[in-house]
């Protein structure tokens, strides 16, 4: 299969996805628990006109597909309603916190880049040694924390105790550096067992064993040999983990009370503010779907098998 057919195949795929995830977050609307009239009139007066008015707009009366259809050709179009308690369009309410959660999952996703694949390389290449045996303990210990239980004790420990570090809201960099931290220790961890069993199996192949007995050293073998195939597994986790930090950091958010995308998601369900919770929910689908097909892309340049069809 060449490089054009697979990428056309990756696309149609990730459009098939979106659309199927479209109809589910959709579906939302009808499955509210106090129905869709209710959540939609918000903090409005229940007063028939108003009632009738809503029930028009979002063509309560209308079976589904045309309801469904509806909202979709505005979505498509770039309207996605408006928010039932801000009052303002839905793009807006979003592209106001999208700064901060962009910010977040930007220095966390680097941390956990920058931390995960040297000590997964070290520790694979030292297998049995101190060195492994060190970075399997701290990995052990640092996934037993989760991230809202680790800011919070990272909080009073730096930010409150020491004051070295602000104690909430979003600003300059330092706002982001003990949330970031918190965020990307345990999926360094993750990162680092899989780039560790990554090295492992790759060092165990015969081709690198027989590129070692005709006197290449570690570090030459790795460089021209192993490298690329050690990289795929370790682009699948990576890339999960960054589509995760842009679209799951709703506790680290609200430990330490970012206005970012994951708080505003909580304020929505709190609120039953059905486009805006639409909007998000297809937002994190959406982002997820991206990173997955970026990653696809990778791995036609980081490995010809992929682009001639072989197994990876």
């Amino acid at each position: 299969m060449n490089t054009a057919k697979l990428v056309a195949r990756r696309l149609v795929s990730a459009v098939v996805l979106l659309g199927v995830m479209s109809v589910l977050t959709y579906g939302l609307l009808s499955l509210t628990p106090d129905g869709p009239v209710q959540a939609l009139l918000g903090d409005r007066p229940s007063t028939p006109q108003t009632i009738a008015a809503i029930r028009t707009q979002y063509l309560l009366d209308e079976p589904f597909p045309v309801q469904y259809w509806h909202w979709l050709s505005g979505v498509l179009s770039g309207d996605f309603g408006s928010s039932v308690f801000a009052r303002q369009p839905v793009l807006s309410v979003i592209a106001e916190r999208l700064p901060v959660t962009a910010t977040l999952a930007g220095y966390a996703t680097v941390l956990t880049l920058l931390l995960g694949i040297p000590a997964g390389m070290a520790a694979g290449l030292r297998r049995g040694k101190l060195l492994d045996q060190g970075i399997t303990l701290v990995t052990l210990v640092a996934l037993s924390f989760p991230p809202f239980a680790l800011g919070l004790l990272m909080l009073y420990g730096f930010a409150v105790a020491l004051g070295w570090f602000p104690t909430y809201g979003g600003g300059d960099l330092s706002h982001y550096i003990l949330p970031a931290i918190a965020l990307s220790l345990g999926q360094a961890a993750v990162l680092v067992r899989q780039t560790r069993a990554a090295t492992l199996d790759v060092g165990a192949q015969d081709y690198v064993t027989f590129a070692r007995a005709r006197g290449l050293s570690r570090m030459r073998t790795w460089g021209s040999y192993s490298l690329r195939n050690a990289a795929l597994p370790v682009l699948t986790v990576a890339g999960l983990l960054a589509a995760a930090n842009l679209t799951g950091a709703v506790f680290v958010e609200q430990t330490f009370s970012l206005p970012g995308l994951g708080s505003l998601l909580v304020q929505a369900v709190n609120q039953k503010d059905i486009p805006l919770i639409q909007a998000l929910v297809l937002l994190g689908g959406a982002v997820v779907i991206g990173v997955n097909l970026l990653v696809d892309l990778i791995y036609l340049v980081v490995d010809p098998r992929v682009r001639h069809g072989a197994p990876a």
